[in-house]
């Protein structure tokens, strides 16, 4: 690891959500704590999750609700929404077909962008997403649409399990690998470990790759989104991660926390 010293650098902090801040409604030991640090220090807190399911002004109300906590719907950088600048960018007025939740098709239509949901002449291409809502006749409709058109494959986020109250339930990454054992595509993913997501934090604000620090419980996501984007890494081990897979991880951390409260105890002693 890393000097614990170097911590008393960082301003700009990315959190994975999800199994690191918090779980379903329930907010972890010292997350309320580190995110008040950061701004009595100056700092800046972003929440770098790949759950595409939320809008940011979902995630507003929910930390509002569930947490008790401030936030505005631009500190919420979610896959959904790196995912929507994407297809802006690339597929505008092109026709895209999704697999995904009721809320993460209005959230595409609502940006204007051409969205079907079913098997017709003219996709572009093909975005698949994290699906609470998924059932057999989605699979069916993206499969034909993989296997009889060359249109580009495209996923929300590749985590293959998404953290829950009793353990996890399949993620994007899951979903997409069923569909890649049935049609041998394979998607290009937009969220985490994209290092787009680092960069566009980093161009919301003044801070400087050497003061950010990315925080999260996944290695292959949120770590690997660390280190693609060039800034400090800390994993905690309240979600999927646990310190025996520091031994073989191709994503070491720069730092290693049990939990966040510890991440929170070593940054205060860095003053």
């Amino acid at each position: 690891m890393k000097p614990f010293e170097n911590l008393k650098q960082k301003k700009l902090f990315l959190f994975d959500i999800d199994g690191t801040l918090a779980v379903g409604d329930t907010l972890y030991e010292g997350s309320r704590e580190l995110l008040s640090y950061i701004d009595s220090i100056g700092g800046k807190s972003y929440f770098i999750t790949n759950n595409s399911t939320r809008s940011g002004q979902d995630y507003v109300r929910k930390f509002r609700e569930a947490f008790g906590l401030e936030t505005t719907e631009d500190q919420f950088v979610t896959s959904g929404f790196m995912t929507i600048r994407f297809l802006k960018n690339n597929f505008m007025n092109r026709k895209i077909f999704v697999l995904g939740t009721a809320s993460f098709v209005a959230e595409l239509r609502k940006n204007g962008l051409q969205v079907t949901e079913a098997f017709e002449e003219g996709i572009d291409c093909v975005v698949v997403a994290y699906d609470s809502e998924l059932n057999y006749q989605k699979l069916i409709q993206a499969s034909r649409v993989l296997l009889t058109t060359d249109a580009p494959f495209y996923a929300t986020n590749s985590d293959l399990r998404c953290p829950i109250d009793f353990g996890f339930i399949p993620d994007c990454g899951a979903i997409c690998d069923m569909l890649t054992a049935t049609t041998d595509r394979k998607p290009v993913y937009l969220g985490k470990p994209s290092r787009e997501v680092v960069d566009y934090c980093l161009s919301l604000n003044h801070f400087t790759r050497e003061e950010t620090l990315v925080v999260g419980d996944r290695l292959y996501t949120d770590i690997a989104c660390g280190i693609n984007g060039e800034v400090d890494t800390c994993v905690v081990f309240t979600g999927e991660a646990q310190p025996e897979d520091m031994k073989t991880t191709s994503y070491p951390a720069d730092y290693e926390f049990a939990n966040i409260k510890e991440l929170l105890a070593h940054c205060t002693e860095a003053l």
